[in-house]
């Protein structure tokens, strides 16, 4: 098996080495290999209700996915604040069909994104490898569940992802309101990449990192340095098992693609304390096993493979299969009638959007991504206007379990609560089916030419 992960390894290192800005590495070598299946014992049950909450709810999911601007999405949605027509130099231009099936992955650097913003013109999207696929859209028709969750839930149209540039500093956003100064993706060597994923470690942007490594950040007066890749911040979790309330990290195995969104992974006392990292992060593989033998814990975080994350240019349909078998494993279990689902995006992925994030301080906010409110007390069809980022979510948990804040990011933001109403009677649950014209193989991205 060392051999397999090796290979696929290799055809996802290249595929992200323009997120860091690395040096050129070898052609990628694709395989259609699925990767092994992780799983871990049953969970203990919890009982969420015996936890006080603010509101009705008493579980909250929190989905991840990969790559993906607003307009790119929802700029078509009736309502909300989208564009149908973007601007290249100052150039009107269509936005046009996108591939639900396969697309090219188009650079989501930092550096990108201030390129891409221009000077708040937002005409810079293009000048990146593949910039044409930059200017695309999705149809109604190629995303057809997370359109029907927008028109019977809610949709953020003014939801930013938190950091502006690519994967690593937003997933930390997710958990802990801050990146720790982080601002890009970590760089390694290639040699010392390919040989962790001999030795089972397909990718890891954390504490467990290949070394050499680093990641460019923001130190303590604002200057650019290098740190490891590997923070001892308080995060969500940690508030969380403060007050004595269970939560899990569902996330990808080391020896997946995928771990490398594994935010916890980059938290030094979880990934190098097994007994925490056993107790609190569990193989993504198991979640929907886990969800109907009703084994969430009242906070849960979802990251998926690479295969089902919608990253370009893997299948966007089969991501959007697996992220309705989540939710339709919610909507069937009996945590439904007090659950709230939000999917969202982890940040733009190179594509066009047209309104300027508001810079709150050095590192953000990025560029605008979708947000989905699913819940029996979600509004029906609400487009939720109000500003909020990643850590908007997390001040929810908070205010809903009566937490403290992390940072001035959760402090400062709204909670979202107006997305619900909890004076009203739950809504029964809408389970979808799945899409059955998801084309080509689930585990192998598009032709070696796309990356």
């Amino acid at each position: 098996m060392a051999a397999c992960v090796a290979v696929a390894f290799v055809a996802v290192g290249c595929i992200g080495s323009h997120d860091t800005g690395g040096s050129a590495q070898p052609s990628p070598v694709v395989i259609n290999w699925a990767g092994p299946r992780v799983t871990a014992p049953l969970p203990a049950a919890v009982n969420a209700d015996a936890y006080k909450t603010r509101w009705p709810i008493k579980h909250v999911i929190f989905i991840i996915k990969e790559n993906r601007s607003f307009d790119q999405l929802f700029g078509r949605f009736p309502g909300a604040n989208g564009a149908r027509f973007g601007y290249e130099n100052g150039k009107r231009v269509r936005l046009k069909p996108a591939s639900d099936q396969r697309g090219y992955d188009v650079p989501h650097c930092r550096a990108c994104s201030i390129s891409a913003i221009n000077d708040e013109n937002m005409d810079g999207f293009g000048i990146q490898k593949h910039g044409f696929y930059a200017y695309t859209q999705m149809r109604p028709s190629g995303e057809p569940n997370y359109w029907a969750w927008a028109k019977h839930y809610v949709l953020a149209d003014n939801f930013f992802a938190s950091a502006l540039g690519p994967s690593y500093p937003n997933h930390l956003f997710t958990i802990a309101a801050q990146s720790g100064g982080a601002y890009n993706n970590p760089r390694q060597d290639f040699n010392a990449m390919l040989n962790a994923a001999q030795n089972g470690t397909v990718k890891s942007w954390g504490c467990d990192i290949a070394q050499p490594a680093y990641v460019e950040a923001f130190d303590t007066q604002g200057e650019p340095t290098h740190i490891p890749p590997c923070f001892d911040f308080k995060t969500e979790g940690d508030l969380l098992r403060s007050a004595g309330i269970p939560w899990a990290y569902y996330a990808a195995a080391p020896n997946q693609l995928g771990y490398m969104w594994s935010a916890y992974s980059a938290i030094s006392r979880y990934r190098d304390n097994p007994t925490l990292w056993d107790r609190y992060i569990r193989p993504v593989d198991d979640v929907v096993r886990d969800i109907q033998k009703d084994r969430l814990p009242p906070v849960t975080w979802i990251t998926p493979r690479f295969a089902d994350s919608e990253h370009p240019d893997y299948n966007f349909c089969y991501g959007e299969n697996w992220t309705t078998s989540i939710v339709d494993s919610v909507m069937r279990s009996p945590i439904w009638k007090n659950t709230a689902i939000f999917i969202t995006w982890d940040e733009y992925g190179g594509f066009y959007d047209h309104v300027p994030p508001q810079q709150l301080d050095q590192l953000g906010l990025g560029i605008r991504v979708p947000l989905l409110v699913i819940s029996p007390y979600s509004n029906r069809g609400q487009v939720f206007h109000q500003q909020s980022e990643f850590s908007s979510v997390l001040r929810f948990i908070e205010d809903n379990w009566g937490l403290s804040q992390l940072t001035k990011r959760d402090a400062n933001t709204t909670n979202i609560a107006d997305a619900f109403s909890f004076s009203s009677p739950p809504r029964p649950p809408d389970p979808l089916p799945l899409r059955t014209d998801c084309v080509g193989p689930k585990w192998a991205p598009a032709d070696p030419s796309h990356t």
